[in-house]
């Protein structure tokens, strides 16, 4: 399943590829993208992790960048 969200907060394309690169390596995910630009996140994942795996991606966003969340 795919799913976009909003993310506010980033303050830079190299934090942005930071966060797309370690929540590309989570269990269950298939794909990831971030634009910095547009700040939005793309997951595409299993079905049955996806709860897990988004509240994983925000843990990695939060530690990235303090000010940076994702909007459910």
């Amino acid at each position: 399943m795919k799913k976009t969200y909003k993310v506010t907060g980033v303050d830079c394309a190299n934090c942005a590829a930071k966060m797309e690169q370690q929540i590309s390596k989570l269990e269950g995910v298939n794909s990831c993208s971030l634009s910095f630009v547009l700040q939005k996140l793309t997951i595409d994942a299993e079905d049955e992790m996806f709860n897990r795996i988004l509240s994983d991606a925000q843990a990695i966003v939060k530690r990235i960048d303090r000010g940076a969340k994702i909007v459910c």
